[in-house]
This record gives C-alpha cells, structure tokens and sequence, in this order.
C-alpha cells in the first residue's frame, strides 16, 4: 500500500475553515504511480456530527451519513493510504489544512511535514493562462469532470490532471525528489480498523413508507388498540407536515410502532385511515382544487399507496364523505401563533436575517437555543445532524423545511 507513489486526495466539507468547526463529509484517495498510472481508488462519506453547511454544494443529504463512520473510525485506513506516498491535491493546502485538523481531533499522531504537491501550484507551469480551477484545468486537457463537488469525481480528475502533467515534465528530478522525502517520511503507526467505508449512493427516490414498513414487525395478533392508533397517526402526521419523509422522522415511525406493539399490517391499515382522513377533509366543501388533489396524491404516494387505491379513495370520499372509524388531527397538524419561537439551523437558500425579518414580519419570534418553548425548528436538511436538530428531537419539535416555513407562516399570516 505504501509508495513509491502518489497519493492523489479530496475532501467535501461543511464549508471552509477547519478552525471554525468546519468537518470533513467525504474523501476519496486515488493512488498514482511514480510513472503516472492509477493504481487505486478509495471513497467514503464520512459523519460529522453536525449540520453539513452548504448542501446545494455538495449535494450531500443527512440521510446519506446518518449511517457513515467517523472521521476517528475512518483514519486508520487513510493514514495507511497515505503512507510513504506525496499527498496531491488541487488547491493542497486547503485539503491538507483539513487533513491535519482531523486527524488532530481524532488524537492521530501526526508527521512532521506532510511531503505534497499542489496540482493548481503546478498548473503556473504546466498551463500557463488556463486558470487555476479544477474545471479550467481538466478543460485545458480534456480530462472529464462530469459530477465535480464528489470527492471520487475531483480526486480521480487530479489524478488524471497529475498524470499529465508527469508525462509532460521534461525532467523526472522534481517528482523523484518527492517521492524520494516520502518515502523517507515517518508516519505514526496505527492500529488496525475493521470499519467499512461508505460511498456515496445516488438515489432520485425519496423515503416512502415503503421504505420502512418493512422493519416493522408483523405481529400476530396485534396488540395495540384504538389509543395506540391514535398515538401511532399523531406522530405521522407531522411527520407528513412538510409533505416528505426524512431519515429521521422514518426511524421515529419504526420506534413508535414497536413501543405500541403495533404490527405492520396495522400501520398500513392507519396509512389507508389517515389518507381516507384527508380526502374527505379535502372534499369538506364540496369542492376539490388542483393544489388540493396534487397534495392528496403526494401524501398518497408517500404512504406508499398504489396508484388505484388513491384514484378510489378520490372518488369514494367525493360520493360519500362520513369521517373514518380512527379520528386523524385535521389540518396541517400544525398552528403557528403570534409569538411562537421559531429557531433557524443550517444554510438556506435566503440568509438568516432575511429569514429572521420575514418571521418578524408573520408575528413569529426568532430564536437562537432550542428549548421545550420552542414551537418550530427550521432546517436546511430536516435530517440535519446539528445540535439544535438532536435537541429537537429530543424534544419532540416538529422539524421542517425553508418551502414548508414559508407555507405555515405564509397561512398564518392570511388568517391573521
């Protein structure tokens, strides 16, 4: 594993500065030869154990980590990647400053100097006039960059972009200068470690009942009654009040179920109530809008009701609209009020003052601690993994989107 060689790296993160709490969410390692062949691949998402900053970014949810290890789980396996090979990098020191303040937090022992190289360095000699991004520099030489801001995508890039430029290098002095430090360069040893990395998946679904239906037992016979349902359809429904299913709010159904000792053809049963509930609140008036059916289908295909069944509940509630046998909370299942204390986590589409003003505006107050008064968490991710989002949860505060804040303040303020 160790060199002579190149040890090609990048990092997605939470933002910019590893001082200010900033953490690593991915890395991928690409392993070059001393003649410019690539010899390996590694990635990983990594948890962070926090919010992960500038998601329209990196295009890194929540969910995805919720189940990655560490960075201190995950180190072991880089450190010996890294071993004996000169770290390469586009924009190195920005990698490296990274590279360093983790393994610090982990309570690695670090080496003296890290042997590296930095491809956008290099690029002053190689490409003159091409720029120094990523992207102005595969350009230059053709080199695919389809998916930049995936660690795999840039490493394997910078890869490639180092290749090229060791085949262009008139001379082979500087790159064996390097190779030769590393080589000579001690690095603490570690311990082994038997954790899986975790690559990155790319899924267009979102989190269905479907999706956890299934790790909920069947039981025979059930055990739960009619107070159970009702526990069981409060819970779902906010968890519905954004209209989608996060990671999160999915295991907080899975739990509940089991604790109530309800079995899973049961929950399906409540899932057909609940949406039963809806139409028939929908048709109340006797009319049913387009924004109305578009919700109800929503809501329907996040139950994971077949198509069928949702055009027949339309239709049986439009012809006969008597409430079901388990009453559903109607509504939103949420009312905000002059007063009540909103708090803000991550970064949104619009800054936090703009957000702030506009709660201000609706009657709501901005706040910056999670506490029991608190009515409302609004979240980039509402699987957010910031502190204010796991006291939430522990609170049992409904955690939302920007889009649903916009529609709960916007209705609160019409009907003021």
């Amino acid at each position: 594993m160790a060199g002579p060689g190149f040890a090609v790296i990048d990092f997605e993160t939470t933002g910019l500065i590893p001082a200010h709490n900033d953490r690593v969410i991915e890395l991928a390692v690409v392993h070059v030869s001393d003649r410019g062949l690539i010899e390996g691949r590694w990635e990983t998402l990594v948890n962070p154990g926090r919010d992960l900053g500038r998601q329209d970014i990196h295009r890194i949810r929540a969910a995805d980590v919720l189940d990655a290890p560490t960075f201190a789980e995950i180190a072991p396996r880089l450190v010996e990647l890294l071993r004996g090979r000169v770290v390469v990098a586009h924009n190195a020191s920005f990698d490296i400053r990274f590279l360093l303040a983790e393994l610090n937090r982990a309570g690695r022992a670090l080496p003296a100097e890290i042997v590296s190289l930095c491809t956008m360095q290099l690029a002053r000699d190689f490409l003159p006039g091409a720029g120094r991004s990523l992207a102005d520099c595969c350009a230059a030489l053709d080199i695919d960059l389809d998916g930049a801001h995936r660690a795999s995508v840039d490493a394997l890039a910078t890869a490639r972009l180092l290749a090229a430029y060791i085949e262009a290098a008139d001379a082979p002095e500087f790159w064996f200068a390097h190779l030769t430090a590393a080589a000579a360069q001690s690095w603490p040893a570690g311990e082994d470690s038997a954790v899986a990395w975790c690559a990155r998946t790319v899924s267009s679904h979102p989190m269905t009942a479907d999706s956890f239906l299934e790790r909920i037992t069947t039981r025979l016979p059930d055990v739960a009654g009619p107070a159970e349902y009702v526990d069981y359809l409060a819970l779902l429904d906010r968890c519905l009040l954004d209209r989608a299913l996060s990671v999160h709010e999915a295991q907080s159904l899975v739990r509940l179920a089991g604790e109530l000792g309800l079995g899973r053809a049961t929950c399906e049963a409540l899932h057909r109530e609940y949406f039963a509930a809806l139409t028939t609140l929908a048709w109340s008036d006797g009319i049913l809008t387009g924004a109305e059916l578009a919700d109800l289908v929503s809501v329907g295909m996040l139950l994971g009701l077949p198509t069928e069944t949702i055009a027949a509940a339309l239709d049986e509630t439009r012809q006969q609209t008597q409430a079901p046998a388990v009453a559903v909370p109607a509504g939103p299942g949420l009312v905000l009020l002059a007063g009540d204390l909103v708090v803000l986590t991550g970064e949104m589409s619009r800054t936090r003052s703009e957000l702030e003003r506009e709660l201000r505006e609706t009657g709501l107050v901005p706040w910056r601690a999670v506490t029991k008064k608190v009515k409302l968490l609004v979240a980039a991710d509402p699987d957010s993994l910031s502190g204010k989002a796991r006291k939430a949860r522990d609170y049992g505060i409904p955690i939302v989107d920007e889009a649903t804040l916009a529609r709960l303040s916007g209705a609160r303020f019409a009907g003021a």
